[in-house]
């Protein structure tokens, strides 16, 4: 049999989540905004090898999991955040990587007032995570931060290796730099890095 550990919240564990929650998921866009501004052109609508015909395809294109991430954003907002304004959803068939980089800049910043309101005291507005309208809704916790950001984290692993299997890898500059959190850090507004309250 197994016991439940009690959940518990440390005043100074609870404030630094409050206080990092929106940074780290804007940091965590700033990737994305990379990997699109690097991206060979002509990766962005290729289809790859391995696709089925139109209409019965199981695999996307580049562009297709970028506007994915983005109209999943919309979903979580629309249904996490119903108050705050839900941007566009894009359309996968005829989203150019501009499109998809202002739209992601948006939908960003939309989840990140999204996580400041649920985990920093937003007067209650946002009381449930809510990822799907199939799944069964979350309290807000860290938890919610977690699920969004491994979200992202699996599609851009997709990215990165459908630009490699297509014949345009990332740069090594790019493939390294997306790793390099001192830097995206700081391009977000903390001078001092991971681990500092600026």
């Amino acid at each position: 049999m197994t016991t439940r550990q009690p959940k518990v919240h440390t005043q100074l564990g609870r404030a630094a989540v409050q206080n990092f929650a929106a940074r780290i998921f804007l940091a965590n866009d700033r990737i994305n905004q990379i990997l699109i501004e690097h991206l060979d052109p002509a990766a962005w609508g290729t289809r790859p090898p391995t696709a089925k015909p139109p209409g019965k395809n199981n695999v996307r294109t580049i562009a297709a999991i970028f506007t994915h991430m983005h109209n999943v954003r919309c979903k979580w907002v629309r249904l996490t955040a119903p108050h705050l304004k839900v941007p566009p959803q894009l359309n996968r068939a005829h989203c150019t990587p501009q499109q998809a980089r202002a739209g992601l800049a948006e939908s960003a910043a939309r989840c990140a007032e999204m996580l400041a309101e649920a985990l920093g005291g937003g007067g209650g507005r946002v009381e449930k995570f809510r990822r799907d309208g199939w799944a069964r809704p979350w309290p807000v916790g860290v938890e919610m931060l977690c699920y969004m950001l491994s979200h992202e984290a699996h599609h851009r692993g997709q990215v990165c290796m459908l630009a490699h299997q297509l014949g345009f890898p990332l740069p090594t500059e790019v493939a390294s730099g997306i790793w390099n959190w001192e830097k995206l850090w700081k391009e977000c507004g903390s001078p001092r890095g991971p681990g500092y309250d600026s």
